[in-house]
């Protein structure tokens, strides 16, 4: 007697980019691109240190990365979605959100609705400026864009909640921050224009360090011309070069020559 052939259960898996909004998808992919660019330009420190934007079309839910996980593995997918009260709203990975990211990156994204993207690192040049007493100084042109940039004293590991209202309150409305004894911190209003200011701040540090090992009398402009060149780099919405909006495109494009697999 002939029975009958039973189908196998079939388990139909969805990708993530079927899972959410085009939007929240782009500024996935964008925001993968910045982990990827961060390693690239040797600014990171193993899985430590966080960059995160706001899903769009929310308030309180950002993107944040996998805590277990290389910058030059992070790719779009595996991104996780959290609210600002630390609840985990979706989650493709084998991996949680580290403490401190959250701390830090909550408090800034509830205090300045403005800005989408936070990021923050761990390099050798933002950490050794940050230990220096006299701050960031304005040895170079790239350097006076931060001739009024916020400090934060060190209280420790940035894993405590209360924290996050004395971080805002010296963040202020600026754009870039150096924590004392720890590294740097900036925000953009999108995830091209943080990485803009990232990697600017960042060349900042390094030339500081260089300059100042060279044991050498520097240079230091007058404060007028200082503070003329402060006010005309600062960000506007219609200077796309100013914001890194220009240079974002090209950026992409160097990524996909490399390895592209930041947009899966």
């Amino acid at each position: 007697m002939n029975r009958p052939v039973s189908s196998p259960a079939i388990k139909v898996v969805k990708s993530v980019r079927e899972q959410v909004s085009p939007e929240e998808w782009q500024t996935r992919v964008d925001l993968a691109a910045c982990y990827r660019l961060t390693a690239m330009y040797g600014m990171t420190e193993m899985i430590a240190n966080h960059i995160s934007c706001r899903v769009p079309g929310t308030h309180d839910q950002f993107l944040i990365n996998a805590y277990g996980m290389l910058y030059e593995e992070i790719d779009a997918s595996s991104l996780i979605k959290v609210d600002i009260e630390g609840n985990t709203l979706f989650n493709a990975s084998d991996y949680g959100v580290n403490a401190a990211g959250f701390v830090i990156h909550s408090a800034i994204h509830m205090a300045r609705p403005e800005m989408d993207c936070v990021a923050h690192t761990h390099t050798p040049a933002g950490m050794a400026v940050s230990a220096m007493e006299c701050g960031l100084l304005p040895l170079a042109q790239t350097s006076m864009r931060f001739l009024h940039v916020a400090y934060h004293d060190f209280e420790g590991i940035a894993d405590d909640i209360g924290e996050r209202e004395r971080l805002v309150a010296d963040l202020g409305n600026h754009e870039a921050m150096v924590l004392r004894n720890h590294g740097l911190l900036v925000v953009g209003r999108n995830v091209a224009s943080a990485f803009n200011v990232l990697y600017r701040m960042e060349r900042a540090c390094e030339v500081q360090v260089m300059a100042l090992s060279c044991n050498t009398k520097l240079i230091r402009p007058p404060q007028e011309v200082l503070e003329e060149t402060y006010r005309r780099m600062q960000p506007r919405t219609n200077q796309p070069n100013l914001n890194g909006e220009l240079a974002w495109p090209a950026l992409l494009r160097k990524l996909d020559r490399v390895d592209p697999s930041y947009r899966n």
